[in-house]
């Protein structure tokens, strides 16, 4: 099996005989139709023709060349051969500037020329129901059971429940080359979150795409549908994709963190704040670049119309909505964490602003992007950490909380969106935006008509 990724993390791909496959990868790819990238996530062509895939051009072909690095074979599907490819244009050989995988790995060979390596990690809470396919669309997507009751984070007697899918959810992600450092229930009714291991940026994307591939193939096989929505209820906290980064030098070294003799010193004297103290100059500028641009590059991190109910929690329910961060701060929107609470080896971020309905490419792509930014123009943090002196909620940037607003901010003339990824990636990804915004402006919710009933 080959398949690629579009702009909204879905899985397209194909089953192949094994001479087409070699063929494939002889000749160096394969046709693929486009249109993968000219309709949304329920095949509805978007109302705007892009440039990429139109009536135009015929919803031509593009290539797809195999990733043969990506080998793994699918444990719940026969056990057959299955590769990750990414998108070509056939005109010029380029890489498809739309294509997830590709403008990761663009951001990615930017790291590599400034000598480092880009290493990430990722979290996803995820409500789960008893429920199947047919019974969920009978049901209209109200009411629906869910796996267990009650709000249990941390249980270790709620797993005992659903023993046999809990636990194969974690066996078969090893067998299919996805990591899991940590498996856990969460708060609320059903809820797990699943931290996957560690690893080089790209490789993290990949895992984290195809954990939900995993999650939702696995339980099938129990009569149960998980969902990486960022806030399936309003009153309950939502799933969030907390995404952990960090920067090597060639040797394997964590660029983020200081050297022994400045440890042992008590940290780097010229620190912007003490928060920052065990963290390395390029983290500090890191930093600033990505809350210099978080705002501009919203959609890429909350790209539904749902993603923002759940940043309107805001503080209540640990989902940022400004552009802060702070030392081991699960109410800013950029954790640091770091010696004196873990080791200097583990210096890192946690991008806290995501939900679970992110794609991890496009995610890790503005991340990366912005903090690379940040290091080539030694940009100085704007203000402190929250609970500073002088910075509060009404002083801190907030950011768009509604996919109109961050659509707007992402697509505007002078955003910095523009400049880290080009005109024709923001200019289709903002398009594609637009069209969840046409949809959902004529849609007639359950919420109208049991506000209006008289």
């Amino acid at each position: 099996m080959a398949s690629g990724v579009d702009v909204d993390g879905v899985l397209r791909g194909k089953i192949m005989s094994k001479s087409k496959f070699l063929s494939a990868v002889k000749s160096d790819g394969f046709g693929f139709c486009s249109v993968i990238f000219g309709w949304d996530i329920h095949d509805a062509p978007y109302h705007k023709e892009l440039l990429v895939s139109n009536k135009a051009n015929g919803y031509r072909d593009l290539i797809a060349k195999i990733d043969l690095s990506t080998y793994r074979r699918l444990p719940w599907e026969r056990n057959i051969p299955f590769f990750l490819c990414s998108f070509v244009d056939p005109e010029t050989s380029s890489p498809l500037d739309v294509d997830p995988r590709s403008l990761l790995q663009g951001v990615i060979g930017q790291a590599e020329e400034l000598g480092y390596k880009a290493m990430a990690g990722a979290e996803f809470e995820y409500f789960q129901f008893r429920e199947t396919p047919d019974s969920i669309k009978e049901k209209g997507f109200a009411g629906l059971n869910s796996l267990t009751p009650g709000m249990h984070g941390y249980s270790m007697l709620r797993p005992t429940l659903n023993s046999d899918y809990f636990h194969d959810l974690y066996d078969e992600a090893e067998k299919f080359g996805v990591e899991i450092e940590g498996h856990h229930t969460e708060t609320g009714p059903g809820v797990f979150e699943s931290a996957l291991g560690y690893t080089e940026a790209y490789r993290m994307a990949d895992n984290a795409c195809l954990f939900k591939l995993l999650a939702k193939s696995v339980g099938m096989k129990y009569g149960i549908i998980p969902t990486f929505m960022a806030k399936p209820w309003g009153d309950l906290p939502g799933c969030s994709g907390h995404i952990h980064v960090s920067l090597q030098d060639k040797s394997g070294r964590n660029i983020f963190s200081l050297s022994d003799a400045d440890q042992k010193a008590g940290g780097r004297g010229n620190a912007a704040h003490k928060d920052l103290k065990f963290l390395s100059k390029e983290a500090e500028w890191f930093l600033a670049g990505l809350l210099e641009g978080l705002a501009d590059v919203i959609p890429m991190l909350c790209p539904t119309i749902n993603s923002y109910k759940r940043l309107l929690g805001g503080e209540a329910f640990w989902a940022p909505d400004t552009a802060s961060y702070g030392y081991e701060s699960r109410v800013a929107s950029i954790r640091i964490i770091g010696p004196p609470g873990s080791s200097a080896s583990a210096a890192r971020f946690e991008v806290r602003v995501p939900g679970a309905d992110m794609n991890p490419y496009f995610a890790f792509a503005a991340i990366f992007g912005l903090g690379l930014r940040g290091i080539k123009r030694r940009i100085e943090l704007p203000y402190g950490p929250v609970g500073s002196p002088g910075v509060t909620r009404g002083t801190l940037p907030h950011l768009p909380t509604s996919l109109s607003a961050a659509t707007a901010t992402f697509k505007r003339k002078d955003s910095i969106a523009r400049e880290v990824f080009g005109d024709l990636f923001v200019d289709h990804f903002a398009g594609t935006r637009e069209h969840e915004l046409a949809l959902h402006e004529k849609a007639v919710t359950s919420w109208e008509g049991e506000r209006e009933a008289r």
